[in-house]
């Protein structure tokens, strides 16, 4: 017995294209829209891009924020680190890790031989403040991730440390806790990415600083192995 066309398409799995039609508008015209923003981004250059992140309305933290937060350092870095999203002095600076957790983290960098701003460039994954330093919302992770996708792609560098569960569940795309990922090398986008504690987590968890230290010297061993 033959099948109608659109029994085949239920056999495949593909929606009619009458039902396809019916698709609300307005989710069509967002999806468009998300698509168009990621290929303008993917093209900019870092005065662009440094222009678009201090403009940008994407998500609502614009409207509460003092000023986007793109990232500091070396434009050219083989070290590449990515925190969660700036906090209140980092809102206030306009740069990241610039408080109490940003001096344990150049006190982490010193403790392996590197120093901010020397072949070293730090970012968040936000670019704005959440309000209260609350944790980022997804759909403000969302908007944010092409900003940091393209300045990896204008870096370019050899090794990643993701610092605190946002940023390496991100840049990942999984749900595991830090303690299962840390202690092996995961790659993101074929660059070699380590996981470790965030500073301000450190702060108020002494004991696993040492467990942060085995992450950095794991670090320093698969840069060195790429020379």
């Amino acid at each position: 017995m033959s099948m109608s066309r659109e029994q085949v398409l239920k056999e495949l799995g593909i929606a009619p294209a009458w039902r396809l039609k019916q698709q609300p508008a307005s989710v069509a015209v967002g999806e468009a829209a998300d698509m168009d923003r990621g290929s303008r981004i993917r093209q900019m250059d870092w005065t662009q891009l440094k222009e678009a992140v201090a403009n940008c309305t994407a998500c609502d933290l614009h409207k509460t924020r003092t000023q986007g937060v793109i990232g500091v350092g070396d434009e050219q870095a083989e070290w590449l680190i990515i925190g969660e999203a700036p906090g209140a002095d980092e809102d206030a600076q306009g740069e990241p890790f610039v408080g109490q957790a940003g001096k344990l983290l150049d006190a982490m960098l010193a403790a392996i031989g590197l120093k901010r701003g020397e072949n070293v460039y730090i970012a968040n994954v936000l670019k704005s403040r959440p309000p209260g330093n609350r944790n980022p919302a997804p759909e403000e992770v969302a908007a944010c991730m092409p900003y940091l996708e393209r300045q990896i792609q204008l870096i370019q560098p050899k090794i990643i440390i993701a610092l605190g569960r946002f940023a390496v569940q991100s840049l990942l795309d999984t749900e595991e806790a830090i303690a299962r990922l840390r202690g092996r090398v995961h790659r993101y986008q074929g660059i070699p990415l380590v996981v470790t504690y965030h500073p301000a987590y450190l702060l108020r968890n002494l004991p696993d600083k040492e467990k942060a230290w085995e992450d950095l010297c794991l670090a320093r061993e698969t840069m060195a192995k790429l020379k």
